[in-house]
């Protein structure tokens, strides 16, 4: 990934965050020389995104074969979770 700090980024704007991108998958927007945002393009998010849903399905599956969940009626279950809060 690239680092772009923010001084770049204001001074030359969305042209230079299409140059840092270029082919890679993203950039890293520095802040006093820290790192604090990425920045990607939509197809790199989108496969992130398919990634991190692909991840919560083999967790939900995983938890299901465990036996680790309830059922309870839509009633039951809204007062569970606002009690819990």
């Amino acid at each position: 990934m690239v680092y772009v700090s923010v001084g770049e980024l204001k001074k030359k704007g969305i042209s230079l965050l299409d140059d840092a991108i270029g082919d890679q998958e993203g950039a890293i927007i520095t802040v006093r020389g820290r790192s604090k945002y990425v920045i990607m393009d939509m197809n790199t998010y989108n496969r992130f995104r398919e990634y991190e849903l692909e991840a919560a399905l083999i967790e939900t599956r995983k938890d299901l074969a465990e036996g680790h969940f309830l059922e309870e009626s839509v009633e039951d279950h809204i007062s569970r979770i606002t009690n819990e809060v």
